[in-house]
Protein backbone atom coordinates (compact mmCIF):
# COMPACT_ATOMS: atom_id res chain seq x y z
CA UNK A 1 0.00 0.00 0.00
CA UNK A 2 2.13 2.80 -1.03
CA UNK A 3 2.49 5.57 1.39
CA UNK A 4 -0.60 4.32 3.85
CA UNK A 5 0.63 3.62 6.99
CA UNK A 6 -1.72 0.69 8.72
CA UNK A 7 -1.72 0.83 12.35
CA UNK A 8 -3.07 -2.00 14.72
CA UNK A 9 -6.40 -1.51 16.48
CA UNK A 10 -8.16 -3.84 19.08
CA UNK A 11 -12.10 -3.74 18.56
CA UNK A 12 -14.04 -5.89 20.34
CA UNK A 13 -17.30 -6.96 18.18
CA UNK A 14 -19.78 -9.56 18.77
CA UNK A 15 -19.72 -12.10 16.17
CA UNK A 16 -23.14 -13.58 15.17
CA UNK A 17 -23.94 -16.80 16.67
CA UNK A 18 -23.92 -20.09 14.60
CA UNK A 19 -27.63 -20.42 14.76
CA UNK A 20 -27.99 -16.70 13.43
CA UNK A 21 -25.52 -17.42 10.84
CA UNK A 22 -28.02 -20.31 9.61
CA UNK A 23 -31.40 -18.29 10.04
CA UNK A 24 -29.74 -15.55 8.10
CA UNK A 25 -28.63 -18.11 5.45
CA UNK A 26 -32.25 -20.14 5.22
CA UNK A 27 -33.96 -16.89 5.41
CA UNK A 28 -32.13 -15.84 2.19
CA UNK A 29 -31.85 -19.80 0.42
CA UNK A 30 -33.63 -18.61 -2.72
CA UNK A 31 -31.64 -16.07 -3.48
CA UNK A 32 -28.38 -17.24 -2.60
CA UNK A 33 -29.03 -20.82 -5.11
CA UNK A 34 -30.56 -18.29 -7.62
CA UNK A 35 -27.13 -16.99 -7.55
CA UNK A 36 -25.48 -20.30 -8.16
CA UNK A 37 -27.89 -21.50 -10.75
CA UNK A 38 -27.05 -17.90 -12.50
CA UNK A 39 -23.74 -19.84 -13.16
CA UNK A 40 -24.33 -23.46 -13.37
CA UNK A 41 -27.74 -23.38 -14.81
CA UNK A 42 -29.16 -26.28 -13.04
CA UNK A 43 -31.32 -26.28 -10.27
CA UNK A 44 -29.72 -29.62 -8.11
CA UNK A 45 -26.27 -28.44 -8.51
CA UNK A 46 -27.34 -25.05 -7.38
CA UNK A 47 -28.84 -26.57 -4.52
CA UNK A 48 -25.58 -28.41 -3.64
CA UNK A 49 -23.83 -25.17 -3.76
CA UNK A 50 -26.04 -23.52 -1.52
CA UNK A 51 -26.19 -26.49 0.64
CA UNK A 52 -21.80 -26.56 0.62
CA UNK A 53 -21.68 -22.79 1.35
CA UNK A 54 -24.07 -23.06 4.77
CA UNK A 55 -21.36 -25.98 5.79
CA UNK A 56 -18.27 -23.68 5.00
CA UNK A 57 -19.68 -20.74 6.89
CA UNK A 58 -20.67 -23.45 10.01
CA UNK A 59 -17.43 -25.10 9.55
CA UNK A 60 -14.61 -22.73 8.27
CA UNK A 61 -13.46 -20.02 10.87
CA UNK A 62 -15.43 -17.50 9.45
CA UNK A 63 -16.57 -14.81 12.03
CA UNK A 64 -19.49 -12.47 10.76
CA UNK A 65 -20.21 -8.89 12.51
CA UNK A 66 -23.21 -8.42 10.36
CA UNK A 67 -26.17 -10.11 8.71
CA UNK A 68 -24.84 -8.09 5.60
CA UNK A 69 -21.30 -8.99 5.86
CA UNK A 70 -22.69 -12.99 6.26
CA UNK A 71 -25.13 -12.61 2.96
CA UNK A 72 -22.39 -10.77 1.27
CA UNK A 73 -19.60 -13.30 1.71
CA UNK A 74 -22.75 -16.42 1.04
CA UNK A 75 -23.02 -14.35 -2.36
CA UNK A 76 -19.75 -14.25 -3.24
CA UNK A 77 -18.72 -18.18 -2.40
CA UNK A 78 -21.92 -19.46 -4.06
CA UNK A 79 -20.68 -17.44 -7.48
CA UNK A 80 -17.00 -19.04 -6.66
CA UNK A 81 -18.15 -22.52 -6.35
CA UNK A 82 -20.59 -22.20 -8.82
CA UNK A 83 -17.46 -21.43 -11.09
CA UNK A 84 -15.57 -24.37 -9.17
CA UNK A 85 -18.46 -26.69 -10.30
CA UNK A 86 -18.45 -25.15 -14.11
CA UNK A 87 -14.47 -26.13 -14.20
CA UNK A 88 -14.81 -29.66 -12.94
CA UNK A 89 -17.58 -30.40 -15.06
CA UNK A 90 -16.15 -28.62 -18.00
CA UNK A 91 -17.26 -31.12 -20.82
CA UNK A 92 -20.52 -31.53 -19.30
CA UNK A 93 -22.43 -28.93 -18.63
CA UNK A 94 -22.88 -25.41 -20.51
CA UNK A 95 -21.23 -22.44 -18.84
CA UNK A 96 -21.68 -18.61 -18.76
CA UNK A 97 -19.43 -16.96 -21.05
CA UNK A 98 -16.51 -15.06 -18.47
CA UNK A 99 -18.18 -11.49 -19.73
CA UNK A 100 -21.78 -12.68 -18.94
CA UNK A 101 -19.96 -13.62 -15.47
CA UNK A 102 -18.34 -10.48 -15.02
CA UNK A 103 -21.89 -8.64 -16.01
CA UNK A 104 -23.28 -10.69 -13.03
CA UNK A 105 -20.67 -9.63 -10.47
CA UNK A 106 -20.65 -6.07 -11.33
CA UNK A 107 -24.56 -6.50 -11.01
CA UNK A 108 -24.25 -8.18 -7.61
CA UNK A 109 -21.33 -5.61 -6.66
CA UNK A 110 -23.93 -3.22 -7.35
CA UNK A 111 -26.47 -4.45 -5.39
CA UNK A 112 -23.68 -4.54 -2.61
CA UNK A 113 -23.18 -0.75 -2.86
CA UNK A 114 -26.35 -0.12 -2.11
CA UNK A 115 -26.46 -1.66 0.87
CA UNK A 116 -22.80 -0.14 1.83
CA UNK A 117 -21.94 2.23 -1.11
CA UNK A 118 -19.59 3.74 0.97
CA UNK A 119 -17.53 0.52 2.19
CA UNK A 120 -17.19 -0.16 -1.71
CA UNK A 121 -15.79 3.20 -2.34
CA UNK A 122 -13.10 3.14 0.40
CA UNK A 123 -12.41 -0.96 -0.86
CA UNK A 124 -12.56 1.17 -4.71
CA UNK A 125 -9.75 3.85 -2.99
CA UNK A 126 -7.47 0.88 -1.39
CA UNK A 127 -7.29 -0.75 -4.48
CA UNK A 128 -6.57 1.75 -6.73
CA UNK A 129 -3.51 2.67 -4.01
CA UNK A 130 -1.90 -0.49 -4.08
CA UNK A 131 0.91 -1.64 -6.41
CA UNK A 132 0.35 -2.71 -9.65
CA UNK A 133 2.01 -6.20 -9.14
CA UNK A 134 -0.85 -6.36 -6.02
CA UNK A 135 -3.72 -5.70 -8.27
CA UNK A 136 -2.44 -8.10 -11.15
CA UNK A 137 -2.37 -10.97 -8.72
CA UNK A 138 -5.99 -9.90 -7.24
CA UNK A 139 -7.28 -9.85 -10.88
CA UNK A 140 -5.74 -12.89 -12.20
CA UNK A 141 -6.68 -14.60 -8.82
CA UNK A 142 -10.51 -13.38 -8.35
CA UNK A 143 -11.29 -11.29 -11.89
CA UNK A 144 -10.49 -13.64 -14.21
CA UNK A 145 -11.30 -17.10 -11.88
CA UNK A 146 -7.86 -18.76 -11.79
CA UNK A 147 -7.12 -21.20 -8.64
CA UNK A 148 -4.02 -20.65 -6.90
CA UNK A 149 -2.14 -23.11 -8.39
CA UNK A 150 -3.05 -21.51 -12.06
CA UNK A 151 -1.84 -18.09 -10.55
CA UNK A 152 1.02 -19.47 -9.43
CA UNK A 153 2.25 -21.32 -13.22
CA UNK A 154 1.13 -17.91 -14.89
CA UNK A 155 3.52 -15.73 -12.26
CA UNK A 156 6.36 -18.40 -12.59
CA UNK A 157 6.38 -18.93 -8.91
CA UNK A 158 5.33 -21.13 -5.98
CA UNK A 159 2.02 -21.75 -4.61
CA UNK A 160 2.62 -21.00 -1.03
CA UNK A 161 4.20 -17.57 -2.46
CA UNK A 162 0.40 -16.88 -3.73
CA UNK A 163 -1.06 -18.09 -0.78
CA UNK A 164 1.07 -15.95 1.29
CA UNK A 165 0.86 -13.02 -0.98
CA UNK A 166 -3.10 -12.93 -1.03
CA UNK A 167 -3.24 -13.30 2.79
CA UNK A 168 -1.03 -10.17 3.47
CA UNK A 169 -3.55 -8.42 0.44
CA UNK A 170 -6.58 -9.45 1.86
CA UNK A 171 -5.40 -8.24 5.67
CA UNK A 172 -3.83 -4.68 3.89
CA UNK A 173 -7.18 -4.30 2.55
CA UNK A 174 -9.03 -5.00 5.48
CA UNK A 175 -7.37 -2.62 7.45
CA UNK A 176 -7.30 -0.20 4.71
CA UNK A 177 -11.08 -0.49 4.31
CA UNK A 178 -11.59 0.26 8.43
CA UNK A 179 -9.34 3.12 8.45
CA UNK A 180 -11.34 4.67 5.64
CA UNK A 181 -14.40 4.17 6.81
CA UNK A 182 -13.22 5.30 10.58
CA UNK A 183 -11.70 8.50 8.75
CA UNK A 184 -15.26 9.05 7.05
CA UNK A 185 -17.41 8.34 10.48
CA UNK A 186 -18.91 5.97 8.42
CA UNK A 187 -20.87 2.61 10.12
CA UNK A 188 -19.73 -0.80 8.86
CA UNK A 189 -22.59 -2.80 7.16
Amino acid sequence: MSGFLFTKRYTFRMAISEPDILRILMSSRDRIAAAAWVVVRDAHTAEDVFQNVAVKALTKEISFETEGAALSWAFITARREGIDWLRRHRREAPGLDTEILDLLEQDWLGETASHGETRLEALRACLEALPAKSRSLLRLRYFEGNSCGDVAAKLGTGINVVYKRLSRLHQGLKQCVEFRLDQSGATRS
